[in-house]
């Protein structure tokens, strides 16, 4: 009895042990968005140059200064309605860790100024299709769009007035040009 008291107590130990090994600690930073440069799974900052901003991964929120103080907001300021996150320069911000990454804006601003491009980036995922890759306005709002798309008859949605095709337009220009 002794002998078979002293087994299970072993086997106990050994399971516990084998369970012990296979728990791991995972730690999800936050999912990056689709826009969201590829290569950089465990990020927590990217610095948007264009629009002065940072986006937050693990909470999903842009953080900017909105004129008084540095705000975090699911959304960019209305300013940057029309700004293409997808076409947008990202820089990772790989070496910053803490809850205020603009705290050393000035020297993020120096560094990577508006219009700033570094290596080129692919994003993590593709721009959703909604039909309007090939149209100039395609990153500018819903709103704009439909009110800018001229109808079957070629005629604008807002006005009313017969549009010319882009060619027509080319060729009366360089008839008034000459």
């Amino acid at each position: 009895m002794k002998t078979f008291k002293l087994l299970v107590i072993g086997m106990l130990l050994f399971f516990a042990g084998s369970v012990q090994a296979q728990i791991s600690v995972q730690v999800n930073l936050g999912t990056p968005p689709q826009w969201g440069p590829s290569g950089y799974t465990d990020v927590q900052y990217y610095y948007l140059p264009d629009v002065e901003a940072y986006y937050d991964v693990p909470s999903s929120m842009f953080i900017y200064f909105n004129g008084v103080s540095w705000v975090r907001r699911s959304y960019l300021p209305s300013r940057y309605r029309n700004y293409d996150l997808y076409n947008g320069y990202k820089v990772v911000m790989s070496d910053y860790h803490g809850r205020t990454p603009y705290t050393h804006f000035h020297e993020h601003q120096r560094q990577y100024a508006r219009g700033y491009r570094g290596k080129e980036q692919h994003n993590i995922g593709q721009r959703p299709d909604h039909g309007y890759q090939n149209d100039r306005n395609y990153s500018k709002s819903r709103s704009y769009q439909k009110r800018n798309v001229r109808n079957d008859q070629g005629y604008h949605r807002d006005n009313g007035k017969k549009m010319k095709n882009s060619s027509e337009n080319r060729k009366g220009n360089d008839k008034r040009n000459k």
